[in-house]
């Protein structure tokens, strides 16, 4: 079947974005034209690839199992032209990370990826704990949970438990536990992660009165501008509690859930996925961060 690259570049770019104005910035294309590329591909192959709604655009069943072909064939095509032209980095892996665990852990030995595999062109995409594999074309992500999402294989990267942390003026006046019952407690989306931690502590949960965030970095940054009382992992925060700008409070620690590396089910899986793989796993040897 002679199906053109153009349209299932088309395809990719709407996949990715669910939308066909936005596949079409990216292309520097038309919306029309991207609209009907991927409407000939769909006559080619016989199949509806997308279902239409007023507010953008949902992959069918069909559609959600092109994808992954499509965006492995793509990254094997570009970076065999890489390689081609003069060396340059031969295998494409996107990669979702967790923010925290990005700037905490990730972004610190990057520079030992580099330079151990420098034909992997490695490409980040942050999130805040909210991911689309199929969706968003990546190849792996970087989640904190239980590991367990439908239909994704998962490997424990690093196990991160929970504790106190705060400014250093704000840890003068809490010497026990008791004392967060009167401080502003800095809230994830979690909503159980205090009251659990208050248990462990053998306290009863006060009401909590803190800001909500939704990143673990944004909530840090509060804590060390004394906003309040944060619930953090304090592995991912060394470099502030080096600095002095945080300060871990107890030894109390909840323990509720762990940084994992993540991929879809069933998808072929890469020599760049299975190098950035084994890479994780030493350098957290390495740095003494075993789960």
């Amino acid at each position: 079947m002679n199906i053109p690259l153009h349209a299932l570049r088309a395809f990719a770019a709407a996949a990715r974005h669910l939308s066909f104005t936005r596949a079409a910035e990216e292309l520097y294309l038309s919306q029309p034209a991207i609209s009907q590329q991927v409407k000939q591909l769909e006559e080619r192959l016989g199949v509806a690839l997308f279902r239409r709604l007023p507010r953008g655009l949902v992959l069918t069943d069909e559609g959600a199992a092109l994808l992954p072909v499509v965006n492995d064939s793509f990254a094997r095509l570009a970076g065999t032209l890489n390689h081609l032209q003069g060396g340059r980095p031969s295998e494409v892996l996107n990669l979702g990370v967790v923010n925290s665990f990005a700037v905490g852990w990730l972004l610190p030995r990057l520079a030992d990826f580099q330079r151990t595999h420098p034909q992997i062109d490695l490409r980040l995409f942050t999130h805040n704990n909210a991911v689309d594999l199929l969706g968003e074309g990546l190849d792996m992500a970087i989640r904190f949970g239980s590991g367990h999402w439908h239909g994704t294989a998962a490997t424990e990267l690093l196990h991160a438990p929970l504790t106190p942390m705060c400014s250093p003026q704000l840890a003068l006046s809490l010497k026990q536990p008791a004392d967060l019952l009167q401080q502003p407690l800095l809230r994830s989306y979690r909503q159980d992660e205090w009251p659990r931690w208050f248990d462990a502590a053998g306290l009863p949960a006060p009401m909590i009165r803190g800001l909500v965030f939704d990143t673990s970095l944004a909530m840090a940054e509060a804590a060390a501008q004394g906003l309040g009382v944060a619930l953090l992992p304090a592995l991912l925060f060394q470099h502030d509690l080096s600095q002095g700008r945080l300060v871990q409070l107890f030894p109390i620690a909840l323990h509720g859930g762990s940084y994992w590396l993540t991929w879809l089910q069933g998808r072929p899986v890469s020599r760049a996925m299975q190098e950035f793989q084994q890479w994780l796993g030493n350098s957290s040897r390495a740095g003494g961060l075993q789960p």
